[in-house]
């Protein structure tokens, strides 16, 4: 774990500041997880059948969507969601995917923070707005996210 992981690791609200950016990644998209996910919980034929997904507009296997969201959140535990403050998440206002995710990508995320606000009703609590953006190794934009996280105030 780099210095920077340690650091995100124990970040409280106060440590967020509108502006700030984080970037992390690196998560290899292997053609066995995405079928594995999608004959679980997407079982279209772009996602889990190589033959099928030729003959689509896609051209080959995609990963789902929300396998990517999934990706995506593993890589935000991992360098960006705080051990010691984190409450977890009242929601995601928008996911957008833009380009096709495929096997061998290689996914990595940049975070910027957009709001900041402390709880009125619960003042040891905070809220974070973040927009996500998700790359693959061709520094293509692959999906986009606008999320809101609740973390404790620095006792």
């Amino acid at each position: 774990m780099s210095g920077a992981d340690i650091a995100a690791k124990s970040r409280y609200f106060d440590d967020y500041s509108v502006g700030d950016v984080f970037e992390f990644g690196d998560y290899k998209v292997e053609k066995s997880e995405l079928i594995a996910f999608a004959e679980a919980y997407d079982p279209q034929p772009f996602h889990i059948d190589e033959n099928a997904a030729k003959e689509t507009h896609f051209g080959g296997l995609i990963t789902s969507g929300w396998h990517t969201c999934s990706m995506v959140m593993r890589l935000m535990v991992d360098h960006y969601v705080s051990e010691v403050a984190g409450l977890g998440s009242p929601g995601v206002d928008e996911i957008r995917w833009i380009v096709p995710v495929r096997p061998g990508d290689s996914l990595r995320v940049r975070v910027k923070v957009v709001e900041t606000r402390a709880s009125k009703s619960k003042p040891d609590r905070g809220i974070v707005r973040s927009e996500f953006e998700v790359f693959n190794q061709h520094d293509e934009i692959v999906m986009t996210m606008k999320s809101v996280g609740m973390m404790k105030r620095r006792p």
